[in-house]
């Protein structure tokens, strides 16, 4: 195997600490570097993540860009897919449990996170593996055997699970298993370095003080040290507004992944939306249609199309808390009626804040609905 001829030490070690909360622990990394410049074989790096929804977040982005830099200085990046993983459900660190999901939604969830990872990582030199690979194999007895490298008392100092017991909230059994299990990951996978996120930093992203956006220009743009200083003091001076700070971090990031002329859309689709208070002019449509056997449902967006016939709607008028519950736009009807009674339900402009209201399903027509602040749907009955 040819050697990689690696930067010194100290010019890596610089890269690699930009925009990290913790290296743990920094000797270590430093001798692995250390004995890596000295051998020229790459150290192997390695990123998990459950493929739970179909989509990344921007939050992802922080921990890719920084496998992307360890690939940058020649050693060798894993994105690992925990398939396995996402199918048993893991602790969230909120009060609950988050639910299993199918074989078919997790890869299908999978390959969309590949196509999106791709827009940081070089495919080329990226390892892609999935944990299914050895976790499926695992025998009760190797299980058992992995649960015996930890006590109890360790797993139950993680905050997430103290705090529920303080509340007497219960934790299933499988909860306890799932760090276990994840860690044998880094077994099978013989790695010498893991990257993760700390989940409390990405809830800077609904912050709306102006300081949380410079981690963010830091950890999601490749712009220098004294590039931000100076952004910084264009606003502290009043020479530039904390929105179009925001606004010019939002096109710098979308401009990497998606080009500039996206960038310039969501741009002008959000000036539309959040400060022109007008729907966007691309929306997901649905489409309800009344046949002799009840209501067809028939939805659209940008990529995905489904019709099916609806059960539990009336074929004469329905009131919106539940059509909403149905179609998935709310969680329950109950939800809804929430959404609606706290005037987050707009239909064509219009403030809805009657949860007996109804839509006609006898009279043709098209309607653009707004649920809470982000969400707008294109209601079409014909």
């Amino acid at each position: 195997m040819a050697q990689t001829k690696f930067k010194p030490v100290a010019e890596q070690l610089a890269y690699l600490k930009k925009g990290i909360a913790e290296m743990i622990p920094e000797a270590e990394l430093t001798a692995k570097l250390e004995k890596s410049l000295e051998t020229g074989k790459p150290m192997r790096v390695y990123l998990g993540v459950d493929p739970t929804a179909p989509d990344i977040h921007l939050g992802h982005t922080v921990v890719l860009r920084k496998l992307k830099h360890f690939q940058d200085l020649g050693h060798t990046a894993i994105f690992l897919i925990g398939d396995f993983s996402a199918m048993i459900g893991d602790p969230t660190g909120q009060s609950e449990t988050r639910p299993p999901l199918t074989r078919e939604a997790v890869d299908a969830n999978a390959k969309t996170y590949l196509a999106q990872v791709f827009k940081l990582l070089d495919p080329k030199r990226t390892e892609v593996r999935y944990n299914s690979e050895w976790l499926d194999k695992l025998s009760s007895y190797d299980i058992v055997r992995l649960c015996g490298h930890y006590r109890l008392a360790r797993m139950l100092e993680r905050e997430d699970f103290r705090s529920r017991l303080d509340k007497n909230q219960p934790i299933s059994v499988h909860e306890l298993l799932y760090p276990l299990l994840t860690a044998y990951d880094a077994v099978a996978l013989q790695s010498d370095v893991e990257i993760g996120a700390t989940e409390q930093k990405f809830n800077l992203l609904v912050h709306r003080d102006i300081q949380g956006m410079w981690p963010y220009y830091d950890l999601l743009t490749d712009r220098k040290p004294e590039e931000i200083a100076a952004i910084k003091k264009e606003v502290s001076s009043s020479k530039m507004h904390p929105m179009d700070i925001k606004m010019r971090l939002a096109q710098e990031v979308i401009s990497g992944f998606h080009g500039v002329d996206a960038a310039l859309k969501a741009s002008e689709n959000f000036q539309r939306v959040f400060r022109d208070r007008q729907a966007p002019e691309e929306m997901k449509e649905i489409v309800l249609k009344r046949l002799a056997m009840g209501i067809s449902v028939r939805s659209k967006s940008e990529s995905t199309f489904s019709s099916h016939m609806a059960t539990g709607l009336s074929s004469g008028s329905e009131k919106w808390s539940k059509l909403l519950a149905y179609l998935g736009e709310a969680g329950s009807t109950s939800e809804a009626e929430r959404v609606i009674k706290q005037g987050g339900f707009e239909v064509d402009g219009l403030l809805v804040k009657d949860p007996a209201c109804k839509l006609d399903l006898n009279q043709p027509r098209s309607y653009e609905v707004r649920v809470g602040k982000k969400k707008f749907l294109r209601i079409v009955v014909e």
